[in-house]
């Protein structure tokens, strides 16, 4: 993997053999902010493997291993404008995936910090393909379920409006950059994700140590939707959404058989035959995690309609086969 620092070493890439499908190149050089986490490192490797170009825009301090022969670094940081931004041209799609993460408790600065490196980083690019001749053709723009705010039984698809808790707030902040894409003449896919589940981090690397030591079980009631989506689906359901020109707006990218947390926390103990026991009471969420705890004890009941429709087939349909799936 060559590491290229922006203003110092121009970026290149090999010649490919370009292949056109229902309009749009099929082998594409794609720009992912937040490539490096947990997401982004298993989504770079599908595109990889299906023939497009990666470049990874990475923080100077970031310590990124060689990959790939086909995957860039870009040096620079998207929260702020510079000269990484002269590159975002030089490729055909863009994938925003970054983010701070959401998941400790949510103080004044916390808050800040989450809804300012989505919005900063997606305006930034965005002011990047607004500024140039021959902006990239597609992007993708992480969002999040979340978006729908706390609907209890009832089930919501992308038609649904939006709540009006802080994370609801964020994710309307952050598509709202994304769209404005649109005025270069970009085509821009809102990608709203449920939890993903997936070998080596995210929700499961918290939940899977606690249930193997015996000391797992649901959280407050219960009976809180949980709108998951295993990782292979989720990346795959973004290179469909890449390679699909009539594709556009929002998408839900989750599976289509949401579960509560009461049978998430028992899949999770049966799959580790594991006793599941020790309920975690609410109020002691609440005095852990604070605001943050309402998305723990709620949830949404989303369902991914728009994928659906363009006949996008999930392989991980059922919670307990997709964890045996991560378990092996």
């Amino acid at each position: 993997m060559a590491r290229l620092e922006v203003g110092r070493v121009a970026l290149t890439f090999r010649a490919l053999k370009t292949i056109i499908i229902q309009g749009e190149e099929r082998r594409m050089k794609i720009f992912i902010t937040g490539g490096t986490g947990f997401i982004g490192s298993h989504l770079s490797n599908l595109l990889v493997q299906n023939g497009h170009e990666v470049s990874l825009l990475v923080r100077p301090s970031e310590q990124v291993r060689d990959k790939h022969d086909k995957v860039w670094l870009i040096v620079g940081d998207p929260t702020e404008p510079g000269p990484w931004q002269e590159q975002v041209s030089a490729h055909d799609g863009v994938i925003n995936l970054a983010g701070a993460s959401i998941f400790s408790r949510w103080t004044r600065k916390v808050k800040e910090n989450i809804m300012n490196s989505r919005v900063q980083t997606t305006r930034n690019l965005v002011e990047a393909m607004r500024g140039s001749s021959s902006p990239p053709r597609v992007l993708l723009s992480t969002s999040a379920v979340g978006v729908y705010g706390f609907h209890g039984d009832e089930t919501v698809d992308e038609n649904s409006p939006s709540g009006r808790d802080f994370l609801a707030q964020v994710c309307r902040a952050w598509e709202a950059e994304a769209l404005g894409a649109a005025g270069a003449g970009v085509r821009v896919v809102i990608t709203r994700f449920g939890i993903v589940v997936g070998p080596g981090g995210g929700a499961m690397g918290q939940m899977i140590p606690m249930f193997r030591r015996g000391l797992g079980g649901r959280l407050g009631s219960g009976q809180q939707w949980f709108s998951w989506v295993h990782m292979s689906d989720l990346t795959r359901a973004l290179l469909f959404l890449l390679e699909h020109p009539e594709a556009s707006g929002p998408f839900n990218i989750c599976s289509p058989r949401p579960v509560t947390n009461a049978e998430l926390a028992g899949a999770l103990g049966h799959t580790l035959r594991k006793p599941v026991w020790l309920p975690v009471p609410g109020f002691a969420l609440k005095i852990l995690l604070g605001e943050f705890s309402s998305v723990l004890l709620q949830g949404q009941r989303v369902l991914p309609h728009r994928l659906i429709e363009m006949k996008f087939t999930f392989n991980f349909h059922d919670i307990e086969v997709a964890l045996r799936d991560i378990l092996k």
